[in-house]
């Protein structure tokens, strides 16, 4: 905690080593069986007293975003309502919007999942309480609340923790086109045809990246150029796109490629959790 009682969050990045997508539910949205992963890095979320609830969003990709409509208000307002009633004020809020949106690495959710742990500490509220919410504001969200390697199921809600040595500490690259691609668009192209079980995340796929080619080619680029990097060892399509990305041998190999990256895409080189 700061001295001015100002206390901060990352956001971390979130990337689907694997994504299979099995079907419909019930409730009308796809059914899939995933293994999420988190970047060490990604969006900061701060928060620190105040009388109201307001949000301030500075960085590289704050033009991007409405201070009053998105993910990190719904999730503070959402939790205000949680406190017990002899608490009053609320909270200044600051994202430093580091992560593209739209972009398939769970930047919105991942944003909305730190709001909701950074004011659980800065109103000393019980975490359940955010565990309760998190599913309310995306499928996405329980996911990045917990922000480690876990298997997600059902809408990718259901989760189950992974212990998976060879995925923490790992050089990644991720790298995105500048070009935002709707998760709905892409869910709405997928062909319905179900390809299997997830099974063992290097041996998997992504059932996302064709529909997400389709509206995206330069996706393709992405990959083909990623898998060309030396010491890249595991290259796919995050999410529904449009980010792509590669683990690496070493910190070396994934800085000479990141420093080898075109200008005109945004990439960020960090180290799985």
């Amino acid at each position: 905690m700061f001295a001015d009682g100002r206390l901060t969050e990352v956001a971390p990045a979130k990337l689907n080593l694997a994504l299979h997508v099995r079907g419909k539910l019930p409730d009308g949205r796809h059914s899939i069986e995933t293994l999420f992963a988190f970047c060490v890095d990604g969006d900061l979320v701060h928060a620190e007293p105040s009388e109201s609830v307001d949000l301030h969003i500075v960085g590289p990709m704050s033009d991007d975003l409405q201070p009053f409509d998105n993910l990190v208000m719904r999730a503070a307002r959402a939790l205000r309502e949680k406190r017990p009633l002899m608490l009053d004020g609320g909270a200044l809020l600051s994202l430093d919007k580091r992560l593209p949106v739209a972009s398939g690495i769970g930047g919105g959710s991942a944003d909305a999942a730190a709001t909701l742990r950074v004011l659980t500490r800065l109103w000393k509220l019980d975490p359940a309480h955010a565990s309760e919410i998190a599913p309310t504001l995306g499928a996405d969200v329980p996911a990045c609340l917990l922000s480690m390697t876990a298997r997600g199921e059902g809408a990718g809600d259901g989760l189950t923790l992974v212990d998976d040595p060879s995925i923490a500490g790992t050089p990644v690259l991720l790298v995105n086109p500048r070009i935002a691609l709707s998760t709905r668009d892409v869910f709405a192209a997928w062909d319905g045809e179900d390809r299997g079980p997830l099974g063992e995340w290097r041996e998997a796929r992504n059932d996302l990246e064709a529909p997400a080619r389709a509206l995206v080619p330069e996706i393709g680029e992405l990959l083909d150029w990623l898998a060309g990097q030396r010491g890249a060892n595991f290259v796919r399509m995050s999410g529904s796109g449009a980010t792509c990305f590669a683990l690496f041998d070493s910190d070396d190999a994934r800085d000479r490629a990141a420093a080898a990256c075109p200008s005109s895409w945004w990439h960020l080189a960090s180290v799985l959790r």
